[in-house]
């Protein structure tokens, strides 16, 4: 009974992952995409940002998700990517789900490849 509650969790927490990547690579990399910046920051470049401002999962994942729900030049952390791509529209997401987002953004490495990555 043990072992099948272990792998029913491995299951679950892989299916949370597999939804994360599914909502990242299915809106974000129109703009965004992973190491080049086309159209608007690259996700390493805005990552890096993040990171540096908010090490913390939990800090990064909430002020990210935050951010991205109601977009504001005086809080951005990338005055210059506004200056040159203008702000992010207001996408319309829920709270929710651009939580989830933004942890798979805080929990993946954009640098090597990964799920949903081609």
């Amino acid at each position: 009974m043990k072992k099948l509650f272990i792998f029913l969790l491995f299951i679950l927490n892989l299916e949370a992952a597999n939804y994360k990547s599914l909502l990242f690579h299915g809106n974000c990399i129109t703009c965004h995409f992973e190491q080049k910046a086309i159209s608007a920051p690259s996700v390493i470049e805005f990552k890096k940002q993040y990171l540096l401002a908010f090490p913390k999962k939990e800090d990064f994942v909430k002020n990210m998700a935050r951010w991205v729900h109601h977009p504001n030049t005086k809080t951005s952390l990338m005055s210059g990517a506004i200056n040159k791509y203008e702000i992010m529209p207001e996408l319309g997401y829920d709270i929710d789900t651009l939580t989830k987002i933004a942890q798979y953004i805080y929990d993946t490495d954009f640098t090597k490849p990964h799920e949903g990555h081609k």
